[in-house]
């Protein structure tokens, strides 16, 4: 039995690992239990399959946690304008950072150069032992302590565990907390792409009927696509040939770079809508996609669960500099009250969004349309949603209000 923690953070991915990194820094003992060791290099001409659109508000937490650079030095994709348009309609609407006085709207950045960037931090500081390879085969909790059984025999105790192990989350299944769950009946089809044209450091986004398709800008000139379909549809555009893949492709986006000149590598996952009834049990937390999954639509749902991270670690280190048991529900609570309400805001927003623009009938389309053309129009308007959207603004954690460090 090893006791001598003060937090278990079970799953070392982005979430659980910023997590340990701010809790870590703030001088907390912290055990982060993780199946798989972080990539530390990789060959420069391979692009990793996952990528996440990341925002200001989390771009600052990077930068506070001192991963920031790391992650610059290992490549970031920063792109600064954003061209949406609709398949159904007439309307676009176009943002540029320019327009709000910021040098980018935010950064493509892949899911190794995350991982190894945390994962060095994480090393970095003494408080934190990364305990990998490990598997979690049981938890107890009860009696002022919750304990992580290990699938070989080790058992960490602290007042506090958190699982940050994903939609499949062990913790939260072990503790019996329930989810809501909304198949969409949709695989989001992701590869990387070259173009005739370049991105001009842009992220394009078609609303199509069968869902949106998105190209996000790579440092090296390329693309990652994002394109959600229906089930059946997404299978046959995976087993396509490439010629085959890279027309439908080109007919999709309506060329907007020109021709696809190339695709790696196409994997599809399925999307749902998934949240955890409850982010709470007894001397449990949960936190990203343990606690909730969003549709990929608007790219969210990595920053929902860093801003997850950040808010738990300034509950937990102001309880513990308080001298008050950061393991209580009642500490707890607070994390809880903080971060559903945002969470379900922006579930709902982009159930809202898909349900728009995937209705095919005539006049929601011109509304639609007209709706897109307005807003385009409105300075004030599109600034604030702008800048909502790259979390310069609302109930922000104190991590996610630092400055950026510099390009």
């Amino acid at each position: 039995m090893s006791s001598g923690y003060d937090v278990i953070v079970v799953g070392g991915s982005n979430v659980g690992a910023t997590l340990a990194c701010a809790l870590g820094q703030a001088g907390l003992r912290v055990a982060v239990v993780e199946a798989r060791q972080a990539p530390a290099a990789w060959s420069a001409d391979t692009v990793d399959l996952r990528v996440y659109s990341i925002t200001r508000a989390s771009q600052r937490i990077f930068a506070a946690l001192g991963v920031w650079p790391g992650m610059v030095s290992r490549g970031v994709s920063p792109f600064r304008e954003m061209h949406v348009w609709d398949a159904g309609g007439s309307g676009t609407i176009h943002f540029d950072c320019t327009a709000i006085g910021e040098d980018t709207l935010g950064h493509i950045i892949e899911q190794r150069v995350i991982q190894a960037a945390l994962h060095e931090r994480l090393r970095e500081l003494p408080t934190v032992e990364l305990v990998c390879p490990a598997e979690l085969a049981a938890i107890e909790h009860g009696s002022g302590a919750a304990t992580a059984v290990l699938a070989d025999g080790r058992r960490l105790r602290a007042p506090l565990l958190v699982g940050a192990d994903g939609v499949q989350s062990q913790v939260r299944a072990m503790a019996d907390i329930a989810t809501e769950v909304h198949e969409y009946l949709q695989r989001a089809v992701v590869a990387p792409v070259a173009t005739e044209h370049w991105h001009r450091e842009t992220a394009w986004q078609r609303f199509l009927p069968g869902g949106p398709l998105a190209f996000l800008p790579l440092r090296d000139g390329r693309c990652s696509i994002v394109w959600s379909l229906p089930s059946e549809q997404a299978d046959r555009h995976l087993e396509l040939p490439e010629p085959g893949f890279r027309r439908a492709l080109e007919e999709a986006s309506e060329g907007a770079l020109g021709a696809i000149t190339e695709v790696g590598e196409r994997v599809a996952f399925p999307l749902r809508r998934m949240h955890a009834r409850s982010y709470l049990a007894e001397r449990i937390a949960l936190v990203g996609d343990a606690a909730h999954v969003i549709h990929p639509l608007a790219g969210q749902g990595a920053n929902l669960g860093l801003l997850d991270a950040a808010t738990l670690a300034q509950v937990v280190t102001e309880a513990h500099a308080g001298g008050r048991d950061i393991g209580d529900h009642r500490v707890l609570r607070r994390y809880e009250r903080w971060r559903r309400g945002d969470n379900l805001a922006m579930m709902s927003a982009m159930d809202g969004f898909k349900s728009l623009f995937g209705n095919s009938l005539l006049p929601v389309r011109q509304v639609r349309s007209l709706g897109l053309r307005l807003v385009d129009g409105a300075g004030p308007l599109k600034s604030f949603l702008i800048r909502h959207a790259m979390g310069l603004s609302g109930d922000l954690p104190r991590l996610a209000m630092a400055s950026p460090a510099p390009e």
